[in-house]
């Protein structure tokens, strides 16, 4: 229990955590891989290059500051990021570690102002927060572990097929190396994957949706080629049928529930990936319930799965497929294989879904999702009924919005 002098201390920094928090996260991640260069193994490095974790972490950091009289308020945000942790297999001995260069890094940034006092509120207030992290990721690693078909840490599957969606995505079918029962998951959960490529000194994790229903014997992601993504890059060129890739159990806050409203699932690019789940899954244990799938790409060359999601409409009375494309190709215009050219804008997305009570998913580029995040506010939808999925550390969908 904090006392009220150290809540008034920490609550006191908030403006300055405001102004100077990118910065201190940034001097956190330098001076911790400094002095811990063995948690690289369990850093995304391109989050790090872009700057998205370091933003990611200031947005935490503040949020936990403005709460620090109520931490209860940031519990959905220390859920959300301990399912990361529980995949990427952070670990109580962690935290120390962190807790030790934060503070040394807001001493460095803000120098003379993080007096003794300060550093010594946020030293009490740092591990309050640590044992709330601790605490909710002990019991998802106890979930995972022992539900039927869990395990602890990592396990061995096969590349079972590996199939070519599009000219830049690939799935992977994963099935267990030991042919033992695999854990079930949530639709629009996400599996995570460590490899090491030969060019690289330390392993990458990277977290990619599951991309069909649960309950089969397998798990299916696919994955986008990025330009220069190490992970992506390795996977679609040297990982091969019969390799062997380690994995952690299935995590992830953003799911499919179980309404009778009518749900949308609107994608960008890769984002289709946990819609197709969520698609699958409402085809299999939802047949009554209208789904309208609307998907957007740039044509399609690059539109993955577009076959698959077809079937399921034509064989569904239930799922209604858009496909808008920003660029289609003289054999798209030809074939008119699409719904709409351009973007996925108000206006038609208003003339598509009946009305603004329905349940709607998104996922996909980061501008795309403000996009829709805009869309949907302005169109007075339900705060419930809006939800959606970064892939990577999350960012903000508006100005007043303090994500982790």
């Amino acid at each position: 229990m904090l006392s009220q002098k150290t809540i008034e201390i920490v609550k006191s920094t908030v403006p300055v955590l405001e102004k100077y928090g990118k910065d201190i996260t940034t001097c956190f991640y330098q001076r911790m891989f400094t002095n811990h260069p063995e948690l690289l193994n369990i850093f995304n490095h391109a989050n790090q290059r872009q700057g998205r974790q370091q933003t990611a972490l200031a947005n935490t950091v503040y949020a936990a500051a403005a709460h620090i009289d109520n931490l209860g308020a940031i519990l959905p945000v220390v859920k959300q990021i301990g399912q990361k942790h529980r995949a990427l297999g952070v670990l109580p001995e962690h935290y120390p570690i962190v807790g030790e260069n934060l503070l040394a890094a807001i001493k460095e940034v803000l120098g003379d102002a993080a007096t003794d006092e300060v550093i010594g509120a946020w030293a009490e207030a740092y591990g309050v927060i640590a044992d709330a992290f601790i605490g909710i990721e002990k019991e998802m690693y106890a979930d995972a572990k022992e539900q039927e078909g869990g395990w602890e840490g990592f396990r061995n599957f096969v590349v079972d097929k590996k199939v070519k969606e599009s000219d830049v995505i690939t799935s992977f079918y994963l099935k267990p190396e030991d042919g033992k029962a695999i854990a079930a998951y949530q639709a629009g959960q996400y599996l995570t994957l460590k490899v090491q490529p030969e060019s690289e000194e330390y392993t990458h994790i990277r977290h990619y949706s599951l991309s069909t229903s649960p309950g089969k014997d397998f798990y299916r992601i696919s994955v986008k080629r990025e330009d220069n993504g190490v992970v992506s890059n390795y996977l679609h060129n040297d990982i091969q049928e019969g390799d062997i890739i380690p994995v952690s159990v299935p995590a992830g806050d953003f799911v499919l529930e179980k309404k009778d409203a009518p749900a949308v699932l609107i994608s960008g690019g890769v984002g289709l990936t946990p819609m197709l789940s969520m698609l699958h899954t409402i085809a299999e244990q939802q047949p009554e319930r209208e789904v309208l799938f609307i998907h957007g790409a740039l044509n399609s060359k690059v539109h993955a799965l577009k076959e698959e999601v077809a079937q399921l409409a034509d064989s569904h009375k239930n799922i209604h497929s858009f496909v808008v494309y920003s660029e289609p190709t003289a054999d798209d215009r030809e074939a008119m294989n699409f719904d709409k050219e351009g973007f996925i804008d108000a206006e038609w997305l208003k003339s598509t879904v009946a009305n603004n009570q329905a349940d709607f998913y998104f996922c996909g580029p980061v501008p795309f999702m403000k996009m829709m995040y805009k869309i949907l506010t302005e169109w007075n939808v339900p705060a419930e009924n809006i939800h959606f999925e970064f892939f990577g550390p999350a960012s903000e969908l508006k100005e007043s919005t303090v994500t982790a």
